[in-house]
């Protein structure tokens, strides 16, 4: 039987849609056990709540007939949209957000019903190619390359599930193994060069002009940048410092259309197989974007990331955080306010050196910590060092 191009593109983009149903309702037709294994790779993919895995849905005829509401629901949306809005949004989805994809407008007051729950119609559009789990608009934020973007109230919105990320909740109480001792905050004692990492403990690298990092940083009335980003491999720098101008910034090895820092293009020595491991699934990387609030950092990986800031705790707490990041989830690694509030201006220690409540550390794939064998972050294969200009 012909079918239009529409038709096609509605098929497709449903049999894109993120892992849920369909497999547990086949998880729980076999064994018990079974529904459980299902849901620990959708956890992965970062389907959980805030930053922990989520739990397996229901199984049986519940299942079926969810998937079939769902199904339902989805097609009748689709159906509505134009050809050229289908192409978008099936590009966004088979792409997992790597392309550059247009806003796909719809009107802001269709909500949509689905069993006992009206949902907005970015948020179904989420539940069915992201997170199944993803019960309300609080729980998602909008990135800053979406014309939706800081619009409260607008007759249209914008409904790209990948024009969106999930909102990364802080573990209360937090685990044991990710604390770090504060006294990481304090700089090094060294009388001649500063590391450009607390945990180093190796020499300044030279950045162009025979100056070194901590020189650059210092350079009196620079205001041209907000942040610096370094990339390191264990404890060796690759490359320059970055500079970074732009509100938004992407932090990739291998993206499509690709705007921004790309780790791939660095001249790197390091033959270690566990460096090029981690290498070959940073991927998309991170979107570092300074707003209004802070510094948030996008995990638009494959993989979790790890990531300690001073301004992500309690400011009486003496230990800090390393906090997983899950895919496809954000966070505000970054709070200027809290920061000058932390940072002490009469102790001669932190006017002397640049003081490192400034700095937010991400390790891509691998994390460190106390029950971790990697106690600090410069055992990690792959990570970045973010340097915020405080002028």
């Amino acid at each position: 039987m012909f079918r239009t191009k529409r038709s096609v593109l509605v098929r497709r983009l449903w049999r894109s849609r993120a892992p849920g149903g369909e497999e547990e309702e086949e998880a729980a037709a076999g064994e018990p056990g079974a529904a459980a294994a299902v849901a620990e790779p959708r956890a992965h993919l970062g389907g959980g709540r805030g930053c922990c895995p989520g739990k397996a849905g229901r199984g049986g005829r519940a299942a079926a007939g969810a998937e079939a509401e769902l199904k339902a629901l989805t097609h009748a949306v689709l159906k509505r949209l134009k050809e050229r809005q289908l192409e978008g949004l099936l590009h966004a989805v088979e792409s997992r957000g790597g392309a550059r994809t247009p806003c796909l407008l719809l009107p802001a007051k269709a909500d949509s019903r689905l069993g006992q729950h009206w949902y907005p119609l970015p948020v179904l559009l989420c539940k069915v190619f992201r997170w199944p789990d993803l019960r309300h608009c609080s729980e998602v934020k909008r990135l800053c390359c979406c014309e939706s973007y800081g619009k409260a109230h607008s007759e249209l919105v914008c409904c790209n599930p990948h024009h969106l990320s999930r909102l990364c909740e802080l573990e209360s109480p937090p685990p044991p193994y990710s604390r770090y001792p504060m006294d990481f905050l304090k700089p090094t004692d060294c009388p001649d060069s500063v590391p450009s990492s607390t945990e180093t403990g190796g020499t300044n690298c030279l950045a162009p002009g025979g100056l070194s990092d901590s020189q650059v940083l210092q350079e009196p009335g620079d205001r041209s940048h907000w942040c610096v980003v370094a990339y390191w491999e264990e404890k060796t720098r690759v490359g320059r410092l970055y500079s970074v101008q732009e509100p938004s910034l992407d932090i990739f090895y291998d993206l499509p259309q690709g705007n921004g820092f790309c780790l791939g293009q660095l001249n790197s020595d390091n033959k270690s197989q566990l460096v090029q491991k981690v290498r070959s699934k940073i991927g998309y990387g991170i979107q570092l974007t300074k707003e209004v609030d802070g510094v948030w950092v996008y995990n638009r990986s494959s993989y979790p990331i790890f990531i300690k800031s001073a301004t992500l705790d309690n400011p009486d707490s003496r230990t800090l955080l390393v906090h997983k990041v899950f895919p496809g989830f954000s966070i505000k690694a970054f709070d200027y306010e809290k920061a000058y509030s932390l940072q002490r201006p009469n102790d001669h220690e932190f006017t002397q050196q640049p003081w490192t409540g400034f700095t937010v550390q991400i390790s891509f794939v691998k994390g460190w910590g106390q029950c971790y064998t990697r106690q600090f972050i410069s055992s990690c294969p792959c990570w970045l060092e973010v340097i915020f200009n405080n002028r």
